[in-house]
């Protein structure tokens, strides 16, 4: 299922996506969702919950629902403020090539200020004087259930669903930091969507691309990774509680206008898809 957050005129309201790309409203279903918190999360992660759902979905009658179309709707971020944002460097055995650098005996963590989230379609705001801002395409775990020191076996039982981040860096400030906090937690520098897709059984083996000015700039597969999705989440979860609505950022392949001297710029348009997920499109400012 896909679930997003959207708008109609001054409503925001959780939705579920359709295959004819018409839109759901989740409120009469599940009236304690609060569109403006996360809390559909946990709300939609529980059994009797997801029974109820998918009843409604197999009986489901278009005349005793308004749908509306998703083209008239303002895609929202499919969270609001998660706890964390966790994000992995060099985790792509393309991207470690690229920049000939060895991949990391274990996952290396970094994290992203939850400030920076964009919604799809909005503008990512270059800052003054730069010239090295950065564009990562990545798969983005959403985390569903509270969990602390996770196996790998039971780490995908705790996942809500999947999303695309783009993982906008500042690299000279990088640089000049030594660490990447800063670089990475400008407002407008964690663009996430377009929804979360929770039917993925497989989220080490989808196809990864970006496009920047519809010219083909990254284009991978998530199978590239060092540390796959359950490694990751144990990983992390084994040095601190993660919590629903928290998004991990799994790393991004080979590609990077660090390498190719290719840095975002206002009038830019840059499209991110993930397979079974969608495109995230954003343009520059």
């Amino acid at each position: 299922m896909r679930i997003g957050r959207f708008q109609y005129e001054q409503d925001v309201f959780i939705g579920l996506v359709l295959k004819d790309q018409n839109v759901l409203s989740l409120d009469s279903i599940f009236p304690d969702i609060d569109p403006n918190t996360d809390n559909y999360i946990p709300i939609l992660m529980d059994e009797n919950n997801i029974s109820i759902l998918t009843s409604v979905l197999d009986e489901f009658d278009e005349e005793e629902h308004e749908l509306l179309s998703v083209d008239d709707l303002k895609t929202l971020a499919p969270v609001v403020k998660p706890s964390k944002i966790v994000c992995l460097g060099l985790n792509y055995k393309d991207h470690a090539k690229e920049t000939g650098m060895k991949l990391p005996k274990n996952p290396m963590l970094f994290s992203k200020a939850s400030t920076a989230i964009l919604n799809p379609y909005e503008a990512i705001v270059i800052p003054p004087n730069s010239k090295t801002v950065d564009y990562e395409v990545e798969l983005a775990v959403v985390i569903g259930t509270k969990c602390r020191s996770v196996d790998t076996e039971d780490a995908l039982d705790h996942v809500f669903g999947y999303t695309i981040l783009n993982d906008v860096s500042e690299r000279i400030i990088q640089r000049k930091d030594g660490q990447f906090f800063r670089a990475k937690s400008f407002d407008t520098f964690a663009p996430i969507g377009p929804w979360i897709e929770t039917n993925i059984e497989d989220p080490n083996n989808l196809k990864i691309q970006l496009r920047l000015n519809n010219e083909l700039k990254q284009d991978s597969n998530t199978s590239e990774m060092a540390f796959n999705v359950p490694q990751i989440i144990s990983f992390i979860s084994d040095a601190m509680t993660l919590l629903p609505g928290d998004v991990i950022g799994t790393g991004t392949p080979a590609g990077v206008g660090l390498v190719q001297r290719t840095f975002l710029k206002s009038g830019d348009k840059v499209e991110l898809t993930i397979e079974k997920i969608g495109t995230l499109i954003n343009k520059v400012k």
